[in-house]
């Protein structure tokens, strides 16, 4: 017996366990994303945000751990790519296809598909613009190498974030005419094709990577930072599309004044 336990032992300290870390947590993405898509489809549309919210957190924490270990890999990324499809593509399509059902039927469930007009038809596959943008999106990370420091177009994590953030606020907002906004079909169409665009668009959007503490080249992250932080201290849950909102304005004046830096 301590023959095979040494032998174990010694095979354990052979493999470089440390390179598996960063896939590890993001199959742990990935996995959280599978049960956000699940619960949705179940009617468990708060639990399902949550998990995407889970899955967020893995997709921060695997490419920090990648960078901590030096164990980065050419499978690594395009696991990533995958998990954060299913996560950040697919999962927030199935919630916002959840919410226009609410809008167009007052309930999650379908009517019979016979019984479905063309223009209900046409809303209910609108969501899923976001996750056929968010697979162009990712696929088109993988070969740009204009997108080491930066990113070109709205990252795929927080459109995600943006739009489970919808559902939130649906929940916890009284005002009649918030409400009815957020729950009008035509709201949430031009929301899902917006977004998606901008997802794919040509448009410089600053990274939050750090490579040094200095002020002059990383004012604007600072900046944003301690701008969220308000938001979040005021909003709470609900400053989550606030702060997606103004990481873009401030990416625009980035582009603008700073010259990208």
């Amino acid at each position: 017996m301590k023959n095979i336990v040494n032998y174990i032992t010694k095979i354990a300290m052979q493999i470089n366990i440390k390179k598996y870390i960063p896939n590890s947590i993001t199959s742990l993405n990935l996995l959280s994303g599978c049960i956000s898509i699940t619960l949705a489809f179940e009617g468990y549309l708060l639990y399902a945000v949550y998990m995407i919210f889970a899955a967020a957190i893995f997709d921060f924490f695997d490419g920090m751990s990648a960078r901590l270990l030096n164990a980065y890999s050419v499978m690594g990324k395009e696991l990533d790519s995958l998990a954060d499809l299913v996560s950040f593509g697919v999962a927030p399509s199935v919630i916002i296809f959840h919410m226009m059902k609410i809008s167009l039927f007052g309930t999650v469930h379908l009517p019979p598909i016979e019984n479905l007009t063309l223009s209900e038809f046409v809303f209910l596959i609108i969501p899923f613009i976001i996750a056929i943008l968010s697979g162009i999106r990712l696929a088109k990370f993988n070969v740009d190498e204009r997108q080491s420091e930066s990113f070109i177009g709205l990252a795929v994590p927080a459109n995600a974030l943006f739009f489970v953030s919808m559902y939130i606020i649906s929940i916890s907002v009284t005002n009649n005419l918030v409400l009815g906004v957020l729950a009008n079909k035509i709201f949430l169409s031009i929301l899902s094709i917006l977004f998606s665009l901008l997802l794919v668009a040509e448009f410089p959007m600053f990274s939050l990577k750090v490579k040094n503490l200095s002020w002059s080249g990383n004012k604007i992250r600072y900046i944003f930072i301690v701008l969220s932080a308000i938001l979040l201290i005021l909003l709470h849950t609900i400053a989550v599309p606030a702060i997606i909102l103004l990481y873009i304005l401030l990416s625009a004046i980035n582009n603008w004044i700073y010259n990208f830096d």
